[in-house]
């Protein structure tokens, strides 16, 4: 009788057991494919940085795209893909159980962003213009120019990394961290340092940072590579004989609605960057410049060459001497009544 009630014992154990593991696999299972009722057949979401499991499962609570919180949370785990959901933008196809939501989202490549900074473009311009790509504050971006621990790490010795975001083409994910964004366009500019340019730099008698603020002068000043050492052998020549540099495109960066026409009472706006006021180098940078003309200002052409004004066109006329410069002046006024008039008869 005892060994009977025994083996009953055992035998209803054993389905307690079975019948346990019956419903936890049928719960996992349920949570793992528990229908959400997506109500898109396709969408797209944003998950920025730092974003922890109960803001995703908002975002798509609130798009719609789930409708109970809870399960998809217990499957997110249960699938240990807590910390496995990368940052970006991605697109939701058909994703209406749980487990198609959670592997479009980690197995989903996020939304690639190709952007293009241009040579001359200052802080702010590649901020408000990233900000239109990548939907990033631009206000965040520049703050975080300023930040002195990035400075530090990338040795720029200034205030902010006006002049050392190299402008270039380059992809990006959408969402994608500001920081890593700076930090990627500054990387880019100091891979452009080799030991070679160091060496010029301290040949030539001038830091890194003396090197990047003439090269966006001449970046602010040259429209074709073939007048960049020319105007930089220019600015050298006033730099040595202690003359003011005169630059228009430091009074274009201390405007603030650059870029157009210089008027006389430009040129007296107090600050450090008015190369009209002041004598020698501005502070730093005016614009990120191009590669060319940072070889250009290491590069100088020999010349005697002083002064310079446009031509129309993109083109300067260079001189040695105020007499000269003043006949080139009178030219381009002249030029310009003249295209005036003809824009008036039209």
């Amino acid at each position: 009788m005892g060994e009977i009630l025994k083996k009953s014992k055992t035998k209803i154990l054993v389905g307690i057991l079975v019948l346990s593991v019956s419903l936890l696999i049928t719960f996992v299972l349920s949570a793992i494919y528990w229908p959400q009722n997506n109500k898109h057949s396709y969408s797209k979401i944003k998950i920025e940085t730092g974003s922890s499991l109960n803001t995703i499962t908002q975002i798509l609570y609130s798009e719609g795209i789930i409708s109970n919180k809870n399960m998809f949370k217990i499957a997110v785990k249960i699938l240990g893909k807590e910390k496995k959901i990368p940052v970006g933008k991605f697109s939701l196809v058909n994703a209406s159980s749980n487990y198609e939501i959670i592997d479009q989202l980690v197995h989903g490549v996020p939304e690639i962003i190709k952007v293009r900074i241009l040579e001359g473009w200052d802080l702010k311009r590649i901020a408000k213009y990233l900000e239109s790509k990548m939907e990033f504050d631009s206000t965040n971006f520049i703050t975080l120019a300023y930040n002195k621990e990035i400075l530090n790490k990338y040795n720029i010795n200034a205030e902010s990394a006006e002049g050392y975001l190299y402008p270039d083409t380059y992809f990006f994910f959408n969402g994608d961290d500001p920081k890593h964004v700076l930090q990627h366009l500054i990387s880019k500019h100091q891979n452009l340092w080799t030991p070679a340019l160091k060496r010029r730099a301290e040949l030539m008698n001038m830091t890194k940072h003396e090197v990047v603020t003439l090269a966006s002068i001449i970046e602010g000043e040259a429209i074709y590579d073939s007048e960049r050492a020319k105007i930089s052998g220019v600015y050298h020549n006033r730099l040595k004989k202690g003359m003011k540099l005169q630059a228009d495109p430091t009074i274009q960066y201390i405007i603030p609605d650059s870029p157009r026409r210089l008027l006389h009472r430009d040129l007296k706006i107090e600050s450090p960057y008015n190369t009209y006021l002041n004598y020698g180098l501005p502070p730093g940078p005016i614009n990120s410049p191009g590669e060319s003309s940072i070889i250009a200002a290491l590069y100088p052409e020999k010349n005697d060459f002083i002064f310079f004004v446009a031509t129309g066109g993109g083109y300067h006329t260079f001189t040695t001497n105020e007499r000269d410069h003043n006949k080139a002046r009178k030219k381009l006024q002249r030029m310009r009544r003249e295209l005036r008039k003809k824009r008036k008869n039209l």
